[in-house]
């Protein structure tokens, strides 16, 4: 149902879904936050996501522990120290909404609060460009940025069809940058939504 993080599954498909034990430990704001800061905008310590977020480090560490359980973060290689470890999203990203999660109340309520925490932190990306992206990068960069929506009536299996074929689209886009360090490239937040429109549920027959 959902996903976030940088790194799409090449054209096979989605990575699985959180299991219901990840999805619990991931359901938690301070840490859907550490998964966002990591996720938007790449490897980060303990110490220097305690600086984003406004909290203390010891904070930031034992959620950042709790995360790596669960493999939804990981520790990176080759960086860092013992005292100052940098940390990272999993490959793939995270991907919630196994049908497993939505069979009890824990699920849906742990599945409802990851998936607002990730659209409140894309407004608030979204809003702060539009509100200080022109000061802060130029017109060359507004001009190059894209906001995009389209409507279309599909069924199910349509939307379901959609979504895979954007995920492959996605993921050889990302493979092609993923890597460069072109001067002048900054960290870039692709935000895509498909999903059926609430006020057309009375148009179902």
């Amino acid at each position: 149902m959902s996903d976030s993080g940088e790194n799409p599954k090449p054209a096979g498909g989605r990575y699985p879904p959180l299991s219901i034990d990840a999805l619990r430990a991931l359901a938690h704001p301070l840490r859907v936050q550490i998964m966002n800061e990591l996720s938007d905008f790449g490897p980060l310590t303990a110490s220097g996501l305690a600086s984003r977020l406004g909290e203390s480090s010891g904070a930031t560490s034992y959620h950042l522990r709790q995360l790596a359980k669960h493999n939804i973060i990981r520790e990176v290689e080759g960086k860092g120290s013992a005292r100052e470890r940098w940390w990272e999203i999993m490959p793939g990203g995270v991907s919630i909404g196994s049908p497993e999660t939505f069979e009890t109340r824990a699920g849906r309520e742990a599945t409802e609060l990851i998936s607002r925490e990730w659209q409140l932190n894309n407004e608030r990306r979204l809003s702060a460009f539009m509100r200080y992206g022109l000061d802060t990068f130029g017109m060359h960069w507004v001009e190059s940025s894209l906001l995009s929506t389209a409507h279309l009536k599909l069924t199910p299996e349509q939307l379901k069809a959609f979504g895979e074929e954007y995920q492959q689209i996605l993921a050889a886009l990302t493979a092609k940058y993923r890597e460069q360090e072109t001067p002048g490239a900054r960290r870039t937040q692709i935000q895509f939504n498909a999903f059926p429109l609430i006020d057309e549920a009375s148009d179902d027959a």
